[in-house]
């Protein structure tokens, strides 16, 4: 019996891929994993859909996997890419008739809470507008039967929030996007996971995100039985790039599933 599911809503760059206005190989390719919408994952169990980030394409995303429910959201930064679909979860508060809860370090939330100061206003315009209960990444919490820990990662000169899944004190997944690098710590948290998911924007350096040459060194240290790279620009052709990747190793795309038995 499958035990958790890891959706991959989206795995592109904070512009996509296509890119507006290129006319490059990757932007003009026919494969349908070189077309990419900004980065998100979704995280379902039998008991709880978790939703990592709500990306500008949410709700294309959220129509094109037919998902019908989410029971938390956790936010890994506020750039604009992993917040600006927020206004998205709209749908999910009808459907659930009932507060949503959403995760974030408190300069997250209030980032949100700046961009979408509406939703947090009272009264709300009608019963189901967006109710959300607001809630402080502080330590490693749960969610159904998993445990959470809340992973901080150098992304430039920000924090981000990586996220391991756990349960019964065995790694099932461990998340960092948006990363610069993995710190010991970050390695040592994830070390065994049986699903790494890892940041790699491109083979030449950025000053913001992980290239190949990071990611795959991270990834080796920290052993995962099955190692996924997200959030690619427009350099990174898919075919070509995962050929060239050691054992264990693969790009995602838009709309990959990833299932576990654990």
């Amino acid at each position: 019996m499958t035990s958790l599911t890891l959706t991959f809503l989206g795995t592109g760059t904070s512009q996509g891929v296509p890119m507006i206005g290129c006319s490059c190989d990757v932007c003009t390719s026919r494969d349908p994993r070189d077309q990419r919408t900004r980065t998100s994952v979704l995280v379902s169990t039998q008991n709880k859909t978790i939703l990592i980030d709500t990306t500008p394409d949410l709700r294309f995303q959220c129509l094109r996997e037919g998902i019908h429910n989410v029971d938390a959201v956790l936010f890994t930064h506020p750039h604009t890419d992993h917040i600006m679909g927020f206004d998205d979860l709209r749908r999910f508060s009808e459907l659930r008739d009932s507060e949503l809860p959403i995760y974030a370090t408190p300069d997250t939330m209030s980032k949100i809470k700046d961009a979408f100061r509406f939703v947090f206003d009272e009264p709300k315009p009608w019963k189901n507008y967006l109710r959300i209960s607001a809630h402080s990444l502080n330590g490693v919490f749960t969610l159904g039967d998993l445990e959470i820990t809340p992973i901080p990662l150098a992304h430039g000169a920000m924090t981000t929030q990586g996220f391991v899944f756990s349960r019964n004190q065995k790694r099932l997944l461990a998340y960092y996007t948006d990363c610069q690098e993995v710190n010991p710590e970050a390695i040592t948290a994830a070390v065994g996971s049986e699903i790494l998911v890892l940041d790699a924007l491109r083979d030449k350096f950025h000053p913001t995100h992980l290239n190949f040459a990071g990611a795959i060194e991270a990834a080796q240290k920290i052993r995962a039985s099955q190692t996924y790279f997200t959030h690619f620009c427009h350099d990174v052709c898919h075919a070509k790039k995962e050929a060239s990747l050691p054992a264990g190793m693969f790009l995602a795309y838009d709309g990959l599933k990833v299932m576990l038995d654990a």
